[in-house]
């Protein structure tokens, strides 16, 4: 992937995300500057998304920790165990809500 496609896909799944925050019934901002994606919870308690260009990772930074994802056969996988981008995020979103979340298929 050329780092113009990454830019691509990753500035997609940022606009996913935004949406998706967009349609849930908690108070969440969601605030994008450049390469970062936070993601701030009424308790004041931050998801970071990042996405690292050079190495063509999206990061997740949360209270679970620091994870990072590359894609592979079209799926963001975990580059340091099992775990996909979107199933995890999903994850993180629900702890720091306090109440379910997923993405929609």
């Amino acid at each position: 992937m050329t780092e113009s496609e990454f830019l691509t896909a990753s500035d997609a799944i940022f606009a996913q995300i935004e949406h998706a925050l967009d349609e849930v019934d908690f108070d969440v901002d969601p605030l994008r500057a450049g390469n970062v994606l936070e993601i701030e919870f009424e308790d004041g308690s931050k998801v970071i998304v990042n996405r690292h260009t050079p190495n063509q990772e999206l990061w997740i930074a949360a209270k679970s920790g620091g994870y990072h994802y590359r894609q592979q056969d079209g799926v963001w996988r975990n580059t340091r165990g099992e775990g996909e981008f979107f199933a995890d995020l999903a994850a993180a979103i629900s702890a720091h809500a306090g109440q379910g979340f997923e993405f929609a298929d």
